[in-house]
């Protein structure tokens, strides 16, 4: 039976969100492991704050263009759903998913544990496939060049599925190419990203809602509660670490 274009959208969705997400979404949740983060070299510059990309999602549902921003912790990301803009804000507290076409949405408040992980430092809030990726027990299976930049390739294959990162070899680990497929259900999506930039100036405004649109606000046990029972909110939530914390 072929799925409908919203039902698409949504798998695309779970999908880019993280390699594994989207079965992971169908059965019970499961804690990721620990991030483990690359030890800082001696000399290293200090880490850009603020960061830019555009990521291109594509395959068995469809495809999905996302702009994302960040600075520090703070995210926005906007894409489009069956005809649908949505934006998805993390600022402080707060995570907000909003239907700009209608002007509503829902705001959750984030876990304590995924406050905690703002207060650590635990560095730029999207792009981290590669790290998740290596903490999950993935090999680098070869090194090649991409568009002029060193790139590493890791590999994992286990009960969600078989996924491959293409990252660059470098302090950054900026992922270039995402390829998953999910064993249970056979969806294949490849996510690219383009135009990473650095160092922009993004006020800290930009991170939060328009005032005109009318939001649900929700405790985060009551929002992990009703989503248990099914879908909840203008979409589903792309990145999970940043509402639920690792």
């Amino acid at each position: 039976m072929k799925l409908r274009p919203l039902a698409l959208a949504l798998c695309a969705a779970l999908l880019l969100a993280a390699p594994g997400a989207y079965a992971q979404a169908r059965k019970a949740e499961k804690k990721a492991p620990p991030r483990k983060e690359a030890a800082q070299k001696k000399g290293a510059q200090r880490a850009p704050t603020s960061w830019y990309a555009l990521r291109l999602t594509r395959g068995d549902t469809g495809v999905i263009v996302t702009s994302l921003w960040s600075s520090g912790r703070r995210l926005r990301a906007e894409l489009v759903l069956s005809g649908v803009p949505i934006a998805q804000l993390v600022s402080g507290e707060w995570y907000y998913v909003i239907d700009s076409l209608r002007e509503t949405g829902m705001a959750v408040r984030r876990s304590p544990k995924a406050l905690q992980a703002d207060l650590a430092g635990a560095g730029r809030p999207f792009g981290n496939e590669a790290v998740d990726l290596r903490a999950r027990g993935a090999e680098l299976i070869r090194e090649e060049e991409v568009s002029g930049r060193k790139a590493q390739v890791l590999r994992l294959t286990d009960q969600m599925g078989r996924h491959e990162v293409w990252v660059t070899d470098d302090d950054s680990a900026l992922p270039i190419r995402i390829d998953s497929t999910d064993r249970e259900s056979g969806v294949h999506v490849v996510t690219d990203y383009f135009e990473w930039l650095s160092e922009m100036d993004l006020p800290p405004a930009f991170f939060e809602p328009d005032p005109r649109v009318q939001l649900e606000r929700l405790e985060y046990d009551e929002y992990v509660q009703r989503a248990s029972q099914g879908p909840l909110g203008p979409a589903p939530v792309l990145f999970g670490d940043l509402l639920h914390g690792r």
